[in-house]
């Protein structure tokens, strides 16, 4: 298999390792030219991903912010043809499956709005790895929910990847879901470690804490375009979390322990009953 990758950050990055790792041959760009040299010096690379080479490829990965997704797609378009699966790799979907399906219908190739549910909080190739996705779910996006062939094909072209299970999804829906359990979660992480009392905390935390804000060293540029790219779903998901605080800090202001008490059942049963389902 041939397959081109778009940026080599953590994600573009655990992709060329991975398929490089199995045995396929990786083509890759990237702005930073001195990381395309170090994948191809590390034997990552067979070369870089150019408008020549683009038809050769059987998948094509493109791993970068929304914005510049699109602007690839439109760059590259007219030199894809009809062999190359090209499925996007952002964290939000809604506008890049939108305006990616009329490239795809204006250019005449294959592309699928992709999510692969893997991270660190680290960012950059020297993070990536080529197990990072092993186990883990890809959301999917595709221009026809009955084409069983292609859904099969595209989970053949991702096997190298190592993904524990699809899920196949609207755009819609992926945006709404996200916005709680992802975009939500850094948002808070990265609020929490602004109390004063952070800069004390050393030999007074655990796993709580680390748990809570280990998502609060993320990337700023990335993680400001995703969220104003789904910026309705996640004042959505803030503007509930708020009211639920607020209920917190009523019963402690009130000194309300049983009030206190079924809020915190509450949020545990509620906990219990998702991880059953």
């Amino acid at each position: 298999m041939t397959t081109g990758i778009v940026g080599l950050g953590l994600i573009g990055g655990s992709f060329a390792k991975a398929y490089a790792q199995a045995g396929h041959k990786v083509y890759a760009l990237d702005t930073d030219k001195s990381t395309l040299a170090f994948a191809g010096v590390s034997g990552v690379l067979a070369g870089e991903l150019t408008r020549e080479n683009a038809g050769e490829c059987d998948l094509i990965l493109v791993c970068v912010y929304p914005e510049a997704a699109v602007g690839f797609m439109e760059d590259f378009g007219p030199y894809f043809g009809s062999k190359p699966v090209v499925i996007d790799c952002c964290g939000t979907k809604a506008g890049v499956v939108n305006a990616g399906m009329k490239i795809a219908e204006k250019y005449g190739f294959t592309y699928v709005g992709g999510h692969p549910m893997a991270g660190t909080q680290f960012s950059g190739f020297k993070y990536a790895k080529a197990t990072l996705f092993n186990g883990a779910p890809m959301v999917i996006v595709p221009p026809d929910f009955s084409n069983i062939i292609l859904l099969s094909h595209i989970k053949d072209l991702l096997e190298p990847a190592g993904f524990g299970s699809f899920s196949v999804t609207t755009a819609e829906r992926h945006d709404r879901l996200i916005a709680f359990t992802s975009q939500l979660a850094h948002v808070v992480s990265n609020a929490y470690v602004k109390s004063p009392t952070a800069q004390e905390h050393k030999g007074f935390s655990a796993g709580s804490y680390r748990d809570l804000t280990r998502v609060a060293w993320l990337n700023p540029a990335m993680w400001a375009e995703l969220f104003l790219d789904n910026r309705e779903n996640l004042l959505n998901e803030l503007d509930t979390i708020i009211s639920s605080l607020k209920e917190y800090r009523d019963a402690l202001a009130d000194k309300d322990r049983e009030r206190l008490i079924k809020l915190l059942d509450d949020g545990k049963r509620l906990k219990e009953e998702v991880d059953r389902g």
